[in-house]
């Protein structure tokens, strides 16, 4: 933030020898170009082994962590990206099999999971995630909002989970207040199945 309103300041600066009128214009027109300064810089994300692709709104960055699930340890990756103050994430459980009563049990412990994060109940409704080659399977969706954490401070979750072969997926969005809706569907209708 400093890089970018050290050079606002010396426009200013520059300006004010001219005038003050000409100083509040110049001064005006340095804050709109930092207002148009986009907060979201999307990409597409092609991730080949999980089989999908996403769009996010910044750089991601990758992580890993052992669960277990229905008393069997697995693996959930996550690829995530913060911008606007949300963070926008993406994350594959491996499964052992493609046992659908192993693929509803990873999607309820993802759905309870994240409600709890914000001690709120879970309640998915269902919905339609896109494949990348034409179609769709059936997925769910839920939005939930609380308090999380010691500070007890306001989180909203949105949030999309399916379950495709041995990988389940969670699709959320993490953040004190929503994100504007054309960001979240950005992220949400991006998101394809290989």
């Amino acid at each position: 933030m400093k890089q970018a309103f050290l050079p606002v300041v010396a426009v200013v600066r520059h300006f004010a020898a001219l005038g003050a009128w000409r100083a509040s214009m110049a001064a005006v027109a340095c804050g709109a170009l930092l207002a148009c300064t986009p907060a979201y810089d999307w990409r597409t994300v092609m991730n080949n082994d999980d089989g999908y692709e996403v769009t996010l709104p910044a750089k991601p960055r990758a992580d890993e962590r052992k669960i277990e699930i229905a008393g069997q340890p697995m693996t959930m990756r996550m690829q995530t990206a913060e911008a606007n103050d949300a963070v926008f994430a993406v994350g594959t459980v491996v499964l052992p099999s493609a046992d659908p009563a192993l693929q509803r049990a990873a999607l309820d412990y993802l759905e309870q999971g994240l409600a709890h994060n914000v001690n709120a109940h879970p309640a998915a409704r269902a919905t339609q995630i896109d494949l990348a080659a034409g179609g769709r399977v059936l997925g769910s969706e839920m939005q939930v909002a609380g308090q999380s954490g010691e500070k007890r401070e306001p989180r909203t979750i949105h949030a999309r989970f399916v379950a495709r072969g041995m990988h389940v997926y969670q699709l959320a969005i993490v953040s004190d207040k929503a994100p504007p809706a054309e960001q979240a569907d950005q992220f949400f209708t991006s998101f394809k199945l290989f």
